[in-house]
């Protein structure tokens, strides 16, 4: 029931009373809780006494406001409801009201909770209903204050009536309080029910299980409708039976409604039942956690096996659980497990040091794992690998219990000493791989107490992939058989002999004494004495084959040294053996690492380069007898940050050598075409050609002529305008391929140039199969023309094979007017040198082709 702020009034129609009614400290409290809850400034109780009201108890409000503040409850008392409008006369600082009425028992009003504040706001629907909530919690407040005033009441009487009883009725009385007590302080519930099965007696313990909040809850109320979840369950079928049979029931009953099972005693008496009752869900889910555990554990494939420590502090453990899988795999009983020490398993293959590792975790109370060989009933044995865990007693301080889980691992370790051999060794030759190797150098590695020299050889066969190519891969395995154990007999058996894969091998040489000139001079025999018998003719399936190898070899003491530092010297060295002619040996020196290193740092800038636009093209200009300009020749440039302006001569290999040539090569096709796209648009240059050097690996990328049309298509360039200067290295294998893709660009309209004539592998055979447009002379036959009969007689016939095949020539390297005239004598008609112009970027080229004839 709640009362509106809707209907203003003059004067209140309920007389107020400041006047304080004997209510307990909880009424206080309830009206605290009610501020706070609807974030209220004060809240105050006033009852309704024989028509007035009086003010009970409150929070937020002095002394002097308090009458008040009653006087404006005091409107919430009229029946119908009204109340004054805000601010009101009594209470002029109050702008916010609201009062829940205190409904009695036979639905009378009693009175009123009200918060108040003295700024205006409004209550959430959930403060609302907690308004009411506490209002109903006043009326049991006063409810309970009535039964208590009446129990006092009764007492007084019962007293009054003891003491004119006779004396049998004071020791009945006595005996009656000293029963009530008695079943106020036991620690089960008990409860009493009458023939018609209403409550007549609970004690305390009982109102707290069945979650009441005071036995006047359930006095004089059927059992039946205030719990109807227990009606047709257990619980009801046993009560009704003890009942009926006159005889006591003891059982268990789960109570839905609370989640909660209980222990119940029912004892029928003339008058009714008396129940005692309590909690028994926590032992009751322990026991099925028990049970299912004990379940589960039993039928686990794992071995189970529960110890304790052995009573008085005796040394040992004695079995006190063994599941299903103990029984299947040891060949045991359960029975005559009980008792025993675990070391009933063991045996003589039972490694000591492992049960050693076991006794002392045991002593420091922490869990173990091991692997054990261990014993059946029969005799047999097999590999188990067990946890061991402690259990501590209840205060943590001793292990009163160990838990064994083990499992069969014999087949496991089976298979790993299998796996064991594969994966250090190599299947071919079964020599030591890469891992094993590995493992050794960081045990040969780490001995720094020796101070032991040694050395690291890196044999590589020389032309092995052209028996695999001409004589087929089982001839190929049939070597590297072989050769694994020439390899083997030329070393001590304390040394490495491995195979890293393919036809590389590496030997280790440990231990070769204190002086590191004596141990290098040992590993250089060693080396020779492998060069010998790797030379020696292989009969592979009646086949005789001759091989030979490469070794590079680093040497090496016990300081410390990285593995890979090393592995990459015998590498180096080795390669350095192949340049060196192949079937010898070499040893690693430090300049050979700085021109890697110098290398790999040329190719780091190379990429950054590339990445930060580094590179520009300069252009040459190519001229006619004329002295007209016909076109330029684009030349690739580097502005490096550190190392200015670099020649291609510097970078290009390195380009080669790290795969960088290919995105550099269309980076120079596309600025050139895209030059060419600019120049198009002006008269003056819009004749002139471009021509573009292309690399053998460019060249011979799959989609090279796709990525030539695409770079046309994109800048909108006429094909003739370009001119691919292709160099005569082409020619040196896969000349089918070359024709067809030189003839894919033909089609297109590119021009084709063959660069350095006469420096490469041309002949008459092929220059005449080749879509060439022109040949161009390389400037070492030009530099010395002049005064070198051989270049000026080279000079000659290259302009007359162009002129007989139809092709144009450009000389380059023109250097001065007298190589220019002598080359325009013999029919040469375009030049490209210093005498003209040395190549310049293209906004100084701009400015240089202004002063050209037109």
């Amino acid at each position: 029931m709640s009362l509106s702020t809707v209907h203003p009034v003059t004067s209140p129609p309920v007389p107020a009373q400041v006047r304080t009614p004997a209510l307990s400290p909880d009424t206080d409290r309830l009206a605290l809780l009610a501020a706070r809850s609807c974030g209220a400034a004060m809240a105050m109780v006033v009852l309704l006494e024989n028509g007035q009201a009086v003010f009970s108890s409150g929070t937020g409000f002095s002394a002097a406001e308090r009458e008040g503040l009653v006087t404006l409850c005091a409107a919430a008392l009229e029946t119908p409801p009204r109340q004054p409008l805000l601010p009101a006369r009594c209470a002029p600082g109050i702008h916010f009201y609201r009062g829940v009425a205190i409904p009695g028992q036979d639905g009378t009003l009693r009175g009123v909770l009200a918060v108040m504040d003295r700024v205006p706001q409004s209550l959430s629907p959930e403060q609302e209903r907690d308004l009411e909530t506490l209002a109903e919690l006043v009326a049991g407040q006063m409810d309970l204050q009535r039964q208590r005033r009446e129990r006092r009441a009764m007492a007084a009487e019962r007293a009054r009536i003891r003491s004119s009883m006779r004396q049998t009725e004071e020791d009945a009385q006595r005996l009656a309080t000293r029963l009530g007590i008695t079943l106020e302080s036991i620690t089960e519930g008990f409860y009493t029910l009458d023939p018609d099965w209403r409550f007549t007696y609970i004690n305390s313990e009982g109102v707290r299980l069945l979650r009441r909040s005071s036995a006047a809850e359930l006095l004089g109320k059927s059992i039946w409708e205030e719990f109807p979840g227990v009606v047709n369950t257990s619980f009801s079928e046993q009560v009704q039976a003890a009942v009926t049979g006159h005889r006591q029931v003891e059982f268990e009953a789960l109570y839905a409604p609370l989640d909660k099972w209980f222990e119940v005693r029912a004892h029928p008496f003339p008058d009714g039942l008396a129940i005692y009752f309590r909690d028994v869900s926590k032992q009751r889910q322990t026991r099925e956690q028990l049970m299912l555990l004990e379940t589960s554990i039993s039928r686990l494939n794992d071995i189970v096996i529960i110890a304790e420590a052995l009573p008085s502090g005796k040394p040992g453990l004695r079995i006190i659980f063994v599941n299903n899988a103990f029984e299947r795999h040891t060949g045991y009983s359960r029975s005559e497990a009980m008792g025993q020490s675990p070391r009933l398993l063991c045996g003589p293959l039972t490694e000591r040091s492992e049960l050693k590792r076991i006794r002392s975790a045991f002593r420091r109370g922490e869990p173990v794992q091991a692997e054990l060989i261990t014993y059946k009933k029969n005799g047999r044995h097999f590999w188990m690998e067990v946890d061991i865990v402690p259990v501590a007693d209840d205060v943590g301080v001793f292990f009163t219990h160990w838990v064994a889980v083990g499992r069969d691992v014999t087949r496991r370790k089976a298979t790993e000493s299998e796996i064991r051999h594969l994966a250090f060794y190599d299947a071919l030759t079964q020599l030591p791989n890469r891992q094993l190797l590995m493992n050794r150098l960081h045990k040969t590695l780490g001995g720094y107490e020796q101070q032991r020299a040694g050395a690291l050889m890196f044999v590589d066969l020389d032309n092995f992939k052209a028996l695999n190519d001409t004589m087929g891969h089982q001839k190929g395995d049939l070597l590297l058989q072989k050769v694994a154990k020439r390899l083997s007999a030329c070393v001590r058996p304390a040394d490495m002999v491995a195979r890293l894969g393919g036809d590389e091998f590496v030997i280790l040489l440990d231990d070769l004494g204190d002086d590191p000139q004596a141990a290098a001079a040992e590993a250089r025999a060693v080396g020779e004495k492998i060069l010998a018998a790797l030379c020696e003719p292989y009969s592979l399936a009646g086949y005789q084959h001759y091989s030979t190898c490469s070794i590079g070899i680093t040497s090496f003491d016990h300081t410390e040294h990285a593995i890979g530092d090393l592995l990459k010297q015998a590498d180096l060295a080795m390669y350095q053996a192949k340049v060196a002619g192949r079937n010898t040996l070499c040893f690693f020196n430090p300049v050979m690492q700085a021109a890697v290193s110098a290398n790999a740092a040329l190719q780091s800038d190379l990429r950054q380069g590339l990445r930060e636009n580094q590179f520009i093209l300069y252009y040459q200009p190519q001229v006619g007898r004329d002295g007209r300009m016909t076109g330029v020749e684009a030349l690739l440039r580097w502005r490096h940050g550190s190392r200015g302006l670099v020649e291609p001569s510097e970078f290009i290999p390195a380009a080669e050598d790290g795969g960088l040539i290919l995105p550099l090569g269309q980076w120079a096709l596309k600025t050139a075409c895209r030059q060419l796209a600019a120049w198009a648009n002006r008269p003056d240059t819009a004749a002139l050609s471009i021509a573009v050097n292309v690399s053998v690996r460019q060249f011979r990328h799959a989609d090279f002529v796709d990525l030539v049309m695409a770079a046309l298509k994109e800048t909108q360039v006429s094909p003739y305008k370009l001119k691919l200067e292709l160099t005569e290295s082409l020619l040196a294998d896969d000349m089918e391929v070359t024709i067809s893709k030189m003839a894919a660009l033909k089609d297109m309209g590119v021009t084709l140039s063959i660069d350095d004539f006469g420096m490469g592998y041309s002949s008459l055979s092929c220059l005449k199969r080749l879509p060439l447009d022109q040949l161009k002379i390389d400037k070492s036959f030009v530099k010395d023309i002049l005064r070198d009969p051989n270049d000026a007689a080279i000079a000659r016939t290259i302009i007359g094979l162009a002129q007989s095949l139809g092709l144009s020539v450009v000389a380059e390297g023109v250097e001065t007017a007298a190589q220019r005239d002598f080359l325009s004598r013999h029919g040469c008609e375009c030049y490209q040198g210093y005498l003209f112009c040395k190549p310049l970027p293209i906004a100084a080229l701009e400015d240089f082709m202004k002063t050209l004839v037109r």
